[in-house]
């Protein structure tokens, strides 16, 4: 197997722990809403910027396979 396509499918993983991680905060998130509803828009906010940050891990994952793929 090439080196590099080794390399790319484990960059890749990265995607597996943002999923992950944005699951986890989704179904916090829906349940401190459950809990307090005047609260939905704080709680929206700090969800949409944990899922943002979590899911530029998977895109630098994707990035780098794609760097070790056009070597």
């Amino acid at each position: 197997m090439n080196t590099a396509v080794l390399a790319a499918a484990i960059a890749v993983l990265t995607g597996i722990g943002a999923g992950i991680g944005i699951g986890i905060a989704t179904g916090k998130a829906a349940e401190a809403t459950a809990r307090q509803p005047e609260m939905a828009s704080k709680i929206q906010t700090l969800l949409l910027l944990g899922a943002a940050l979590s899911e530029a891990t998977a895109i630098y994952g994707l990035v780098i396979a794609l760097m070790a793929i056009g070597k």
